[in-house]
């Protein structure tokens, strides 16, 4: 075999950043965290740019593999090709330079809160509750960060308690079972993963967490903060916490346990 034969497979890392090196293209995955399916005439109001642009913007990101596309009829939806993806995009904009954007009335500073508080991240819970409820199921030892994020067997039993199947049906899953994600507006993880979804779903079906219109905020119901506080020892805030101002805490006997500490992440 020659030189010019031979050939070697390695990441691309410059084409992936390529493809969110655009306001709008990244103004597109940052909505599709909410775990929806958006048309392209949606996306482009959103992002304030003409359909065609929109378009082009699209199918860029469907060729490189971040969006999935689907069809019905004459309709065109995209969502996020995986939850991997999600968790990237997450874990970007955590660290990601923040840019500071005016906020002109009451209603944008209060979405602004109500995002940070809690929202969608594609199929799990992000925000400061999120981050909440990691560090309290540290807290009551249903998760463990010896060798990374991991389920106990009293976690499990909780689980089994509380209803919540934790793998989707049918074969083997095809996602981490365990696992954690940077959250962007605590800088801390919350948890994500097969285990991550599976609570969030429990949620939602209870009707503890709703979702707010078509944003990805979801907004905490009393009978909510109720069952956190029987099955989780966690008192929350009548009030969600404002951006910055810090977070919510877990029980004290998170002490030395925080994950936030811990060297793993999704």
């Amino acid at each position: 075999m020659t030189s010019i034969d031979a050939y070697a497979d390695e990441p691309d890392l410059a084409a992936l950043a390529g493809l969110l090196a655009d306001r709008t293209r990244a103004a597109f995955c940052l909505a599709l965290l909410d775990g929806r399916a958006w048309t392209a005439a949606e996306l482009a109001r959103l992002a304030g740019v003409a359909p065609s642009t929109a378009t082009s913007h699209l199918n860029r990101l469907v060729a490189g593999g971040l969006f999935a596309e689907e069809r019905n009829g004459r309709h065109r939806y995209v969502r996020l090709a995986d939850p991997d993806i999600a968790e990237m995009i997450e874990a970007l904009a955590a660290r990601a330079p923040r840019r500071t954007r005016p906020v002109r009335s009451l209603t944008a500073a209060r979405r602004r809160r109500d995002l940070a508080f809690a929202r969608i991240c594609f199929d799990h819970l992000a925000g400061s509750l999120a981050v909440a409820i990691t560090d309290a199921m540290t807290a009551e030892g249903l998760l463990s960060w010896d060798y990374g994020p991991a389920l106990t067997a009293d976690g499990a039993t909780w689980l089994r308690e509380l209803g919540i199947t934790d793998e989707p049906a049918g074969p083997a899953p095809a996602r981490a079972h365990v696992r954690t994600c940077v959250d962007w507006s605590e800088q801390r993880l919350h948890l994500a993963g097969g285990l991550g979804a599976a609570v969030f779903r429990h949620a939602v079906e209870e009707s503890w967490l709703v979702r707010t219109g078509d944003t990805r905020v979801v907004r905490l119901t009393d009978a909510g903060r109720a069952s956190i506080r029987l099955h989780l020892r966690l008192d929350l805030p009548d009030a969600p916490l404002a951006p910055g101002r810090g977070t919510l805490t877990a029980p004290a006997s998170t002490a030395g346990t925080d994950p936030s500490g811990a060297p793993h992440g999704g």
